[in-house]
């Protein structure tokens, strides 16, 4: 059956709904990225190093502890952008002593804040790239006059020689143009990339 009217109108009302949670989702990612990162690294660390004192046992419990959380939190992000419920998680290791360290989807979700946070700086600098140059690149001639200029005169100079404000201002402004109308699937892509991380190392399941 051919999509009706109105099913086409809210599809296209959905759109800038699930823009603004991935735009949200890649965001957030990167302080959440370092926190976790940060943590983990310095839990597992310091847990390792000093299992032999058996302190390490309760400083690798309260990491595997705040891997779960971290991931707790990646899940719900995931289903939030994405509308896919993720698959439910593992069964865990009842808790305390040497049974904890045998949760192997703590250990999962450990790794999967390491592993997680250079695709997080990845996504978070070319999403923000990409919307701040769209926007700036389409309002450059309206801020352009507040440039220091010296003996060059923007990127057509360099590039082409061609000097002046117009093709300076030309040049920029097709770039916006560009990168405004590719933004949706740039930034649906990245966020996909990044929760597909997320629900394989999570939860097993399938991009």
């Amino acid at each position: 059956m051919a999509p009706t009217a109105t099913d086409q109108h809210l599809a296209t009302a959905r759109v800038p709904g699930r823009f603004r949670r991935e735009v949200a989702y890649l965001l957030s990612g990167l302080p959440l990225g370092i926190a976790a990162f940060v943590l983990m690294v310095t839990g597992f660390a310091l847990g390792v190093s000093t299992l032999i004192l058996l302190l390490g046992l309760p400083v690798l419990g309260g990491t595997l502890a705040m891997a779960r959380w971290f991931a707790r939190v990646e899940a719900a992000q995931i289903e939030r952008v994405s509308g896919r419920p993720l698959p439910p998680g593992a069964e865990r290791t009842p808790r305390g002593g040497w049974g904890l360290l045998a949760d192997a989807q703590g250990w999962r979700d450990l790794v999967h804040a390491v592993v997680a946070f250079p695709v997080r700086v990845t996504t978070f600098s070319i999403a923000l790239a990409w919307l701040v140059g769209g926007v700036g690149g389409l309002t450059y001639g309206l801020w352009s006059w507040s440039i220091p200029r010296d003996e060059n005169d923007g990127l057509m100079d360099l590039a082409f020689g061609l000097t002046g404000r117009g093709p300076d201002i030309a040049f920029n402004t097709a770039l916006g143009v560009v990168l405004l109308a590719t933004t949706i699937p740039v930034i649906r892509g990245l966020a996909t990339a990044q929760a597909g991380l997320g629900r394989v190392m999570l939860r097993g399941g399938s991009l």
